[in-house]
């Protein structure tokens, strides 16, 4: 594929998703448009495709208000909460113990302090841990009337809740305001005008068979990427740059004959559960793992402010030598340590060798507002399509 028509491919691609389309959480019409249009640009190019649905829990809210003695303060619903409208006392909480100690029942829970220093993990979510559990079992025990917290300390999150299953009203409110409320005490109205309905997020899978003989092993390459956001950001570098970059792949190499199978996944539900790679397991079966020789996962490629970066799960020395060649070929994509937080983990758990490809910085502007169209170079998508390119049909 020649560089100017990649160049205008990708820039088509990342156009529609992250500026037509925006935000795209599951279980929202822009996330089913994007969904028809990876499945469309798929078929265009005459790969055969699969559909993925699986249920979800959609999410609607239409505002969100706060004041406290008739005056108004910032305030947002968080993601999945319920609706309310609650006039209560804000009672605090900074720890473990106060909140364990807390008289919540009808009354606004005021997370702050080292409680909210991290995101509450869903309740579904496998790798939740023990501060988690005591977190939700006492707010589900107590039966506050709704939850009040800061944005987390951590640079990728700004609610400190974002789970459908947690049945509790919850907002986000700036730092200043949270310590304005606990400097002046007194009763707070919160309502919130939000809704959870049943929807359907789809993964979208295409496959490209290989040329090999009727007798040699069926093995395969994945190369993936996630095409939703969180609930208010338009997802230019997470994730609208990662699956430009799937579908010029799946142009750049479907002319090549290949000794391998090629399967290109559109991951849906990467940012709030249930998780798009569940579905694909379920469907693939946990045997069919073993015939994958590499997966590639592109999730947060083309920061215009910062280098690619590459990181390897499970390869062989063989194998790394050989891509480890390839990227020397292109010294502005560096090498990191192995990181968890993607599709590719679904493939590197269960052992098969792995590449990420992602770049410096761009987490810290993941899951905002900020992460627009303008924060994504073309030009360095382009060096990871080159790149990943040369890896598979090298």
């Amino acid at each position: 594929m020649r560089s100017g028509f990649m160049h205008a491919q990708l820039t088509r691609h990342l156009r529609r998703l992250a500026v037509e389309l925006g935000c795209r959480p599951i279980g929202s019409p822009a996330n089913e448009a994007a969904a028809d249009y990876i499945r469309d640009a798929f078929r265009a190019l005459g790969l055969a495709v699969e559909e993925q649905p699986y249920p979800c829990t959609g999410w609607d809210c239409r505002g969100a208000w706060l004041s406290s003695a008739g005056d108004p303060l910032p305030v947002q619903a968080n993601a999945f909460s319920p609706a309310c409208d609650v006039t209560a006392a804000a009672v605090p909480a900074s720890t473990l113990d106060e909140l364990a100690a807390a008289d919540l029942t009808g009354k606004i829970a005021l997370l702050h302090g080292e409680l909210v220093a991290e995101p509450l993990s869903a309740k579904s979510w496998f790798l939740r841990g023990e501060r988690d559990d005591a977190i939700i079992a006492a707010l589900e025990g107590k039966r506050p009337a709704a939850l009040l917290a800061p944005p987390p300390a951590t640079p990728q999150y700004e609610q400190f809740t974002a789970d459908w299953e947690l049945d509790l009203p919850a907002a986000t409110a700036p730092l200043a305001t949270i310590e304005r409320i606990l400097a002046r005490p007194g009763p707070l109205h919160l309502r919130l005008e939000c809704a959870k309905f049943s929807a359907t997020a789809r993964n979208i899978v295409a496959r490209k068979p290989g040329v090999r003989p009727a007798d040699a092993p069926a093995r395969k390459v994945v190369l993936m990427a996630h095409f939703d956001t969180r609930i208010n950001t338009p997802g230019a570098l997470d994730n609208a740059g990662g699956v430009a970059v799937l579908l010029a792949l799946a142009e750049a190499l479907r002319e090549i004959a290949l000794p391998f199978d090629l399967e290109f996944i559109a991951f849906d539900g990467e940012e709030y559960l249930p998780i798009g790679d569940d579905e694909y397991v379920r469907r693939a079966g946990e045997a069919s793992f073993a015939d994958i020789s590499l997966a590639i996962n592109m999730d947060g490629a083309g920061y215009v402010a910062g280098r690619n970066t590459v990181a390897a799960f499970n390869v062989s020395p063989e194998q790394a030598g050989r891509i480890e060649a390839i990227v020397a070929h292109c010294p502005a994509v560096q090498w990191v340590e192995p990181w968890p937080q993607s599709n590719h983990s679904t493939f590197s758990f269960r052992g098969v060798p792995a590449l990420a490809f992602s770049s410096a910085g761009a987490f810290n502007l993941a899951h905002f507002q900020a992460d627009t169209i303008d924060k994504v170079s073309v030009a360095k998508l382009v060096e990871v399509v080159d790149v990943v390119r040369e890896i598979v049909a090298g």
